[in-house]
């Protein structure tokens, strides 16, 4: 009997690949000493998938793209940059990076951790807005912790 080469492709839902990149993306900013919170509503009404805040008070916002239509259809992200002192996209390994602008960093993650490819620019936030939207993060953090 002749060995027959078997091939195996792994699909992954749209829904199965934005949680398995939120995790490995937050997972990733707790390894570089973050405290990510999922989900946070911004003041422009906007809504950040991973916002983290660092041990020197610096906030970073990961958009999670689960895939190349979701890039494409999802402009939002633009919106992110007056809330954060960094601002990266999180894509899966099969990511085509290629279509991704060059000025965010780049973070690629699975759902057991992530990668940063490309560092993002710095751009400090005001000291009235960090302060506001550290006070913001804390009260939210605090308040999920109580609805569990």
């Amino acid at each position: 009997m002749a060995a027959t080469a078997l091939h195996l492709e792994l699909v992954f839902s749209r829904p199965e690949t934005t949680l398995s990149v939120t995790r490995g993306a937050a997972r990733l900013m707790l390894d570089m000493g973050y405290a990510p919170l999922l989900e946070v509503c911004l003041p422009n009404g906007r809504r950040a998938d991973v916002m983290a805040l660092g041990p020197k008070g610096d906030v970073v916002i990961c958009e999670v793209k689960s895939g190349i239509d979701d890039y494409r259809v999802d402009r939002k992200w633009q919106e992110y940059g007056p809330f954060c002192d960094a601002f990266y996209f999180a894509v899966a390994p099969e990511f085509p990076q290629s279509v991704l602008p060059e000025a965010p960093g780049l973070i690629v993650a699975d759902g057991f951790g992530g990668a940063v490819v490309r560092e993002p620019p710095v751009t400090p936030l005001a000291p009235a807005r960090r302060k506001a939207l550290t006070l913001a993060f804390a009260r939210l953090g605090a308040l999920r912790t109580m609805r569990d």
